[in-house]
Formats: C-alpha cells, structure tokens, sequence
C-alpha cells in the first residue's frame, strides 16, 4: 500500500498531526520561556497556526500578540530566537527530525475584521435582505 499524497494542494493527516504538535510545544515554550530580549518578555503571543511542509522540514508559525500591537518587532524578535526554539522543540518532541521555524504575522482576524466592515456597508445589507428569486 503506497503513501497517501495531499489532493489539490490540501495537507496530509500526517503534517497536520505534526503541525498541532509543534504548535501545542511552542505555546508551552512561549508560556514558560525566559527571554533575553526586551520585546518578547512584556508580550503575550498567540500561536494560531502552525503549516508543515510536505516532508515535514519546515514549519511556518502564524502568531499575534495580545492586542496585536508590535507585530513587527514581535515578528523579528521570534525570527532572530528561532534557533534557541529549534533546540528547545527538539528536546519537547519525539520527531525524527525537528522542522526549522519560521515566525510570520497572523492576518486572520484582520480578514475577519474587513470582512465585518464590507458586512456592514449599506449596499451589502440591502442585497442580502431582498429575497432571493
């Protein structure tokens, strides 16, 4: 029986079992983890996220901090850490390989944000209470 590909670009069970785990152990390492930088030990940060490549290598993290403010600097400083959580995820997780990080902003709830202001446009509410023919 031959390995099970993703259809249309869709991940496999396997790099969406190894995303949630990689997700749940950096919570935990951004929970109890001690900072050197300034930027990261005032911030609460959120993992959404996590999105495996196909042979599991390479991780991207989506996060946001609480509130959403400094993402950038938040962004860069997780980056320029990557390496200590690279380390830190290999002792945490039993995986033959450890996958190499990359930290990029959440942008969901800015979707969702725009999302409720074109629901909310006048012309949009119109069309949707005329009934449909």
């Amino acid at each position: 029986m031959g390995r099970r590909k993703s259809t249309r670009g869709q991940p496999t069970q396997r790099q969406l079992r190894v995303g949630e785990l990689v997700r749940r152990g950096l919570a935990e390492l951004l929970t109890d983890w001690t900072f050197v930088t300034e930027t990261l030990t005032s911030v609460s940060v959120t993992v959404g996220e996590v999105r495996m490549s196909s042979d599991l290598k390479h991780a991207t993290i989506y996060v946001l901090p609480l509130g959403g403010e400094n993402t950038d600097g938040v962004i860069e400083q997780l980056n320029a850490e990557h390496r200590e959580f690279y380390r830190e995820l290999r002792k945490k997780l039993h995986l033959k390989y450890a996958p190499r990080l990359t930290f990029v902003a959440d942008r969901v709830f800015d979707q969702i944000d725009e999302t409720r202001r074109l629901l909310n446009l006048t012309e949009v509410k119109r069309d949707l209470e005329q009934p449909s023919r």
